[in-house]
């Protein structure tokens, strides 16, 4: 489907720089410059906010997008960490990010470029060894570990291909509302669902009922034996999720994470040319021809309610804008607890948004580094493939249990595993435009610690846990941690501050079953519908969830297009 624009097309950004250059247009400006005049305002400047602000602009409407910091895209962002070095500060590999959103927004037309890695996985162990996963040797990489796995992997990875391809396709749709007195179009939609699920056979909705229910660690061990296999696939369990491989619904996060593709590739995970900010900036660029003013620098502290429905926002300078629509890319946590104020809730939403469950094992850091990681397992520091693929510390699946326990249990320490699980991903071997040349950037993303934490909290012990993070690579890598110029390190606490991540939370809240699909956030707003008339959700709080796939921001524009009976909408 076309996309008309409602102001004249702008240039396409070299992908290279688009990350480094803000936009200084009629679409963009800072806060001095807002208008009051939108039919639209979207809370958030997220990668969501922009895609459902692109979609809602296309139809005709007024759209302006009101962003706290002083750059767009949220957790997808490219930022400059220390001199000369630049990295994705948070969300940091791409392959979800839908295709139709890559498509419709034309985002290869403003600069986005992304290259795939030469394998998956390379997970170096701590006897010498070391096992890759993917790529033109893989089958053989698992052979040498256990023939019987090599066997069974194509039977795993059909077993995973079938459930995909339908929850590929329900990741686009909108959940149907139970919570409520169901409209025709929730039926509707309920038996859409149902007939894309009889999709599959029998043995297909065993599988599903599998992965929806059982941890990870169960599901692998049936189909494994070798250790590192198990710990290379098992590693999607854990990734933002505070919780042992072995926690009955792990599966889901471990298939959440398998949804994606890279330049048609399914489950390939890639590398955005300019960093994470490639992506957001693109997104903007097409904003930008359609016709959205974008504000970065305007804090939004509260939701104006007139007789029961959303009005507008006050700014935190003071000032209000009105609009007839609002829309949230904020966690849900953050938007019920923070900027609807509590007598506007009722009770049981109020309760419930209270318990909603946000709360990440994630450690995020950007490392500068004076060369490459000369591993015990691959010696040497010149240039690689396994320095272009996600580089993991962490043998087994019981490693990462014992990490998640060590984290929880605060028995030894004031909350963190003393031997984490660290994915090393060094984005300047796949884009040498992030580090000045012969240098490389790194992002670490590490698991396990506990999001809160006592004792003067995160801000005491930052810096102790990031050294841990270092010394944890060192330890595989023995020139890794003389190698470091420089860090930037962000605890969960920090990852909240920053971008409003409660908890430290990368999904917007615990990818649990009764925190999905219709129920995300809560029964009765898994439609994108929020719990004031006026007030719409389009952030990864809502179905089908985290990641940067831009589907929440597609779904939601699609609900609040029906609502206003404004075409053309996203299919």
């Amino acid at each position: 489907m076309g996309w008309p624009s409602r102001a004249p097309r702008q240039p396409a950004r070299a992908a290279r720089t688009a990350y480094n250059r803000p936009m200084h247009d009629t679409a963009r400006s800072d806060a001095a410059s807002l208008r009051d005049d939108a039919d639209v305002l979207i809370v958030g400047g997220g990668h969501n906010g922009l895609v459902c602000a692109a979609y809602l602009a296309a139809a005709g409407l007024g759209v302006t997008v009101l962003e706290r910091r002083d750059v767009v895209g949220g957790a997808a962002v490219t930022e400059e960490f220390h001199p000369g070095f630049r990295n994705s500060t948070a969300s940091y590999t791409v392959s979800l990010l839908d295709p139709a959103v890559i498509a419709e927004l034309r985002l290869a037309t403003h600069g986005l470029r992304v290259v795939e890695r030469p394998y998956s996985n390379f997970l170096p162990l701590p006897d010498g060894r070391a096992f890759r996963l993917g790529g033109p040797d893989g089958q053989a990489s698992i052979a040498a570990w256990s023939r019987r796995d090599a066997e069974r992997m194509a039977g795993y990875d059909a077993m995973l291909g079938r459930v995909v391809v339908v929850l590929r396709e329900l990741a686009r749709r909108t959940p149907p509302d139970p919570g409520g007195r169901m409209s025709i179009a929730d039926w509707l939609a309920s038996y859409d669902i149902a007939k894309r699920l009889r999709g599959l056979d029998l043995r297909g909705r065993r599988d599903l009922l599998d992965l929806f229910t059982k941890s990870a660690g169960e599901l692998l061990d049936h189909w494994f034996e070798s250790e590192p296999l198990k710990a290379a696939l098992g590693w999607d369990s854990v990734v933002g999720n505070f919780a042992s491989p072995y926690t009955p619904g792990s599966a889901y996060v471990l298939l959440h994470h398998v949804f994606g593709e890279v330049n048609g590739k399914a489950g390939a995970w890639g590398h955005a040319i300019g960093g994470m900010g490639a992506i957001s900036q693109a997104i903007a660029a097409e904003c930008a021809a359609r016709g959205v003013r974008v504000h970065t620098g305007a804090a939004v502290e509260r939701v104006l309610v007139e007789r029961g429905r959303a009005t507008g926002v006050a700014l935190a300078d003071g000032r209000e804008l009105r609009a007839a629509t609002v829309v949230s890319n904020l966690n849900p946590k953050l938007l019920y607890t923070r900027l609807v104020e509590r007598e506007h809730l009722d009770d049981d939403t109020a309760e419930r948004i209270a318990r909603y469950r946000c709360g990440s094992g994630t450690f995020r850091m950007n490392v500068a580094l004076s060369e490459l990681p000369g591993f015990i397992a691959a010696p040497g520091t010149r240039l690689q493939p396994h320095h272009q693929s996600g580089i993991l510390v962490g043998p087994s699946l019981q490693y990462f249990e014992t990490a998640y326990f060590d984290a929880k249990s605060r028995a030894h320490n004031p909350g963190w595993a003393r031997a984490p699980i660290v994915e090393l991903v060094i984005s300047s071997t796949l884009d040498d435009s992030l580090a000045p040349p012969g240098q490389h950037v790194a992002s670490l993303f590490c698991q396990h610690v506990n999001p809160e934490l006592p004792d003067g909290g995160w801000d005491a012990h930052r810096d102790t846990v990031a050294r841990l993070m270092i010394d944890t690579v060192d330890a595989v890598a023995p020139n890794f941690a003389r190698s470091v110029l420089g860090y930037r390190a962000l605890s969960p606490l920090d990852l909240e501050r920053e971008f409003g991540l409660v908890g430290g939370d990368i999904f917007h809240g615990a990818l649990g079953l009764d925190q999905m699909f219709s129920a995300r956030p809560l029964l009765g707003q898994g439609r994108y519908r929020g719990a004031l008339p006026g007030l719409y959700l389009c952030g990864a709080g809502t179905h089908p969830g985290g990641g940067v796939t831009g589907l929440p921001g597609r779904n939601a524009a699609r609900e609040i297009l029906r609502d206003l009976r404004r075409k053309p909408r996203p299919g």
